[in-house]
């Protein structure tokens, strides 16, 4: 038995990943029609303008733990989840983690999508490795305070909707025709600079993430119904990058995809040169 990873379906982690190694993924959900959805569980609707969010119950994290503690045979657990300012996923999971002592500890990203997915993918390694909770959780804890993140939207509208990201800006957006280049910074989505157009928008990334990497990051590239936004992205990036540094581009899920709205793209850049062992 080893240390289990448990995390939330706003990691954005190649499923094929989470199958692999076994990695604990709970839903956060969708409400749409007066109906509850699981993300990653139920059917949920293509248009997502007018749903609303939510993160797991206590209830539903308190079953994830212990089963995972159970599967770990006591070594224990390390749950990684999204950002405490963004979610009250982290109330709810610090809620259930109370109920089943020190063998569940709990990691607040400070991020979200791949900023807290790099991190679940460290811990993970980590406990194929042999490393004790101690370190799991370590690892995970640095890499996720390593991770940038960095998000254009083709309208702030759904920000503004779903609380966030403030108002003024949201109009400030809109008003003047404006590509906002934003970032997360201490947990919060914030403005980090104004662009007129989403190519000179697109360029902020990629000077914002290819600025004081290290020879080998973890990068990825998500994007909410822009795929060839985000490959152009992306090979932008590989021009910058050190050569041979692998770029994952994957489509944002809905939860995360309902607050940014289509046409948005964002990328994450962590300085741990870290990865799952294949063996």
């Amino acid at each position: 038995m080893s240390v289990v990873v448990v995390t939330d379906s706003s990691s954005c982690i190649d499923p094929e990943l989470i199958r692999r190694y076994d990695i604990r993924v709970v839903p956060l959900h969708i409400i749409a029609g007066g109906r509850d959805l699981r993300e990653g569980v139920d059917e949920l609707p293509e248009d997502l303008s007018t749903v609303t969010t939510s993160g797991p119950s206590p209830a539903e994290l308190t079953d994830a733990y212990t089963e995972a503690l159970e599967d770990s045979g006591g070594d224990g657990v390390v749950a990684v989840h999204l950002s405490r300012v963004l979610s009250g996923t982290w109330d709810a999971a610090r809620h259930a983690a109370e109920s089943l002592g020190d063998r569940i500890r709990l990691v607040d990203s400070r991020n979200t999508a791949m900023g807290s997915g790099f991190a679940v993918l460290e811990a993970v390694r980590a406990a194929r490795a042999g490393e004790d909770l101690a370190r799991v959780y370590e690892r995970a804890v640095e890499v996720a305070a390593s991770a940038r993140t960095l998000l254009v939207v083709d309208r702030l509208d759904h920000l503004r909707r779903g609380g966030r990201i403030g108002t003024a800006t949201a109009l400030l957006g809109t008003a003047l025709a404006m590509k906002p280049v934003l970032h997360i910074s201490d947990g919060k989505l914030v403005l980090r600079e104004k662009t007129r157009t989403m190519t000179k928008a697109m360029a902020k990334l990629v000077d914002g993430a290819a600025t004081d990497v290290g020879d080998e990051p973890l990068v990825a590239v998500h994007h909410r119904g822009a795929p060839e936004r985000a490959r152009s992205l992306a090979d932008q990036l590989a021009q910058r990058l050190p050569e041979g540094t692998e770029i994952v581009v994957s489509e944002l899920d809905a939860v995360l995809g309902a607050h940014v709205g289509p046409g948005a793209v964002g990328v994450v850049v962590a300085s741990a040169a870290t990865g799952v062992s294949e063996d």
